[in-house]
C-alpha cells in the first residue's frame, strides 16, 4: 500500500495561532485540588502549588489556560475567590455536585500560570449571573487601580493588573445541563449586552461568544447563526466543543472521526462567512475551539457523584479517564485536523489540563505522571507552530456510516517560524497494513531528517499509570529524503513525528 503526496511552499493555508495549543483548567474534580494546588505535597511551591504538575505543564509550553469553567463558571461566584482563605465560603456547585472551598480564585491561579509560564483565558458567568458581575471581575483583573474593584484586587495583594486579554462570555449556554440555560435569542441578547459594555472598559481585549455545545445538539448549526447575528461586530470568536468516545469498540470508525469534526468547523465556518456578508462587516470572526478531547472511559464511574448518590465531596475523582495506545492516534488526528483548519481555527483548548480527561494525572501525596496522549499534544505544541501547509496526498481509504473515504494516513504539514524544520505529523489509521510514504517537497531546498519520534506497536488498550508509562515515543528510522522526495514506511496503528531542517 502506498500513499504518495507532494507539498509545496506556494501552497500555504495559515500563520498558526500559538493558542491553538492551549488547555483548560476547570474548578471539576481534582484538576485544581491535588492538581495543580496541594500545599501538603512535598513539591508544593510557597503558594501551595504542585512544582511537579507546573515542570509538565511547562514542558508541554501551554500557551493559554481557560478557567474556572467549564460547566462551573455558570453558577461560580469569582468574590468567593478573593480575599483571606480562612474568611472564603465553601459553595455548593450544582454543576458537578460537589462542593467548593475556594482555597483558589483568582490570584492563586494568575500565580499559577506565571509560574507554568501560561497566559489565562477567563471565563465570566452568564448563566446565573451577567453583565454586571462580569464587568466588575474585568475592572478587578485588568484595572491598574483608583476604582473599587481594582483598589480591592490591590488590598487583596496584587498591586498590578494581570492584564488578561482573553475571556469568555459564559459557557455552553445551549445546553439544557447548563446552569441559566438560554435561547439563541436571550443569550444572544445578554452577550451581545456584556460585550458592549466589556469593550467600554477595553476595545483591546478578545472576546469568545458560545457557540454549539456539541454538533448534535439540535439548535446547530443554527445556534450560531443566531448568535452571531447578534454578536458578530462586537465579539472575536465563536467557541465549539467536541468530544470524541469509542464506546462501541470500532476502532476504524473511532480513528475517522475527525471527519465530523472537519464538518463541523467547515459548517461554522460558513455561518460565519454569510453573517460577515450580511452585515457588510469588515472583521473576521474566528473560532476558538476551547473544549475537545477523548472522554468515555470514566462516565460509568462517574454517575455515583453527579447523580448525587455521594453527598458533596470536595475534589472527588470525576472524569479521570485513564487513556491508551488508541486514543494517542485519536488525538494525533484531531490535532492534524486543526492544523489543516489554521485558517479559521485560531484557539484551541485541550480539555483538560491535569487529572479531568487530562494528558497530566498526580496521585495525592505521590507522583505526576504522563498518560499516552501526553505525547503528541506535546509535539504539536512544540514543533507545530508556523506555518500550515496543504498536502495533497493520494491514499488508499475506508468507508464508515458518516464518512465515505476516509484516508488511512492522516497527515498535516508545518513549517516552523523558530528554526525553519518542515513537521510533518503522521497517523496511520490501517489496523495490518505498513504504508509507503513518498512526498516530494518542493520548494523547500534541501532536507534532511533531523528528528523521528514514533509511538507504535502497543496493544489498542494499553495504558500508562504512575508506575509504568510504556506507551512513549521512540526514535523512528527508516524514513529519509532522497532527491528532494520524503519517503518510508509508516507503520500500521501508528503515530509520526518527522522533522526536515536544512
Amino acid at each position: 500500500m502506498r500513499a504518495v503526496g507532494t507539498v509545496h511552499r506556494d501552497f500555504t493555508i495559515s500563520k498558526i495561532d500559538p493558542r491553538l495549543y492551549g488547555s483548560f483548567v476547570e474548578h471539576l474534580g481534582r484538576a485544581v485540588y491535588t492538581g495543580i494546588y496541594e500545599p501538603d505535597h512535598p513539591t508544593a511551591d510557597e503558594n501551595g502549588m504542585r512544582q511537579d504538575v507546573i515542570d509538565l505543564v511547562r514542558e508541554l509550553d501551554v500557551p493559554i489556560v481557560r478557567y474556572p469553567g467549564g460547566n462551573f463558571v455558570s453558577a461560580y461566584n469569582w468574590e468567593d475567590g478573593i480575599g483571606p482563605r480562612e474568611e472564603r465560603p465553601v459553595r455548593l456547585d450544582l454543576a458537578w455536585h460537589t462542593s467548593e472551598s475556594n482555597q483558589v480564585g483568582i490570584h492563586e491561579f494568575a500565580d499559577w500560570a506565571k509560574a507554568a509560564n501560561t497566559e489565562m483565558m477567563l471565563a465570566v458567568n452568564l448563566g446565573s449571573r451577567g453583565l454586571d458581575e462580569a464587568r466588575a471581575f474585568l475592572e478587578y483583573v485588568n484595572h491598574p487601580g483608583g476604582s473599587y474593584w481594582s483598589d480591592l484586587r490591590r488590598k487583596n495583594g496584587r498591586e498590578e493588573p494581570w492584564g488578561v486579554k482573553m475571556w469568555c462570555l459564559g459557557n455552553e449556554m445551549d445546553g439544557p445541563w447548563q446552569i441559566g440555560q438560554k435561547t439563541a435569542d436571550e443569550y444572544g441578547r445578554i452577550a451581545f449586552e456584556t460585550a458592549k459594555a466589556m469593550r467600554a472598559f477595553d476595545k483591546s481585549i478578545e472576546l469568545v461568544v458560545c457557540g454549539s455545545s456539541s454538533p448534535k445538539m439540535p439548535t446547530y448549526p443554527a445556534w450560531e447563526a443566531t448568535v452571531l447575528d447578534y454578536t458578530y461586530d462586537s465579539v472575536d470568536f465563536i467557541s465549539l466543543h467536541m468530544y470524541f468516545d469509542n464506546h462501541e469498540g470500532d476502532t476504524a470508525s473511532y480513528l475517522a472521526q475527525n471527519a465530523r469534526l472537519d464538518d463541523y468547523i467547515a459548517t461554522i465556518a460558513g455561518v460565519i462567512t454569510v453573517t460577515k456578508a450580511k452585515k457588510r462587516s469588515k472583521k473576521d470572526v474566528y473560532i476558538s475551539f476551547d473544549e475537545w478531547n477523548v472522554w468515555y472511559h470514566s462516565r460509568e464511574a462517574d454517575r455515583k457523584v453527579l447523580e448525587g448518590n455521594d453527598g458533596w465531596p470536595h475534589a472527588p475523582a470525576l472524569l479521570e479517564d485513564i487513556y491508551n495506545f488508541e486514543d494517542v492516534l485519536q488525538v494525533g488526528c484531531i490535532l492534524n485536523t486543526f492544523i489543516r483548519r489554521a485558517d479559521v481555527v485560531k484557539v484551541g483548548c485541550l480539555a483538560q489540563l491535569v487529572n479531568v480527561i487530562a494528558p497530566i494525572m498526580t496521585v495525592p501525596g505521590g507522583p505526576a505522571w504522563r498518560q499516552t496522549t501526553y505525547y503528541p499534544y506535546l509535539f504539536a505544541s512544540r514543533y507545530g507552530r508556523g506555518t500550515s501547509y496543504q498536502l495533497a496526498l493520494d491514499c488508499p481509504g475506508y468507508a464508515t456510516d458518516f464518512a465515505a473515504n476516509v484516508p488511512y494516513l492522516d497527515v498535516s504539514a508545518v513549517e516552523s517560524d523558530e528554526d525553519g524544520a518542515l513537521t510533518l505529523f503522521i497517523v496511520n489509521r490501517h489496523q495490518s497494513d505498513a504504508i509507503m510514504l513518498d512526498v516530494a517537497l518542493e520548494g523547500f531546498g534541501d532536507r534532511r531528517v533531523i528528528m523521528d519520534k514514533v509511538i507504535a506497536g502497543h496493544g489498542l488498550r494499553t495504558v500508562n499509570g504512575p508506575a509504568d508509562q510504556t506507551v512513549a515515543p521512540a526514535d523512528g528510522t527508516g524514513l529519509d529524503v532522497v532527491s528532494g522526495r520524503l519517503k518510508g514506511e509508516i507503520a500500521p496503528l501508528s503515530y509520526r513525528m518527522i522533522r526536515l531542517g536544512q
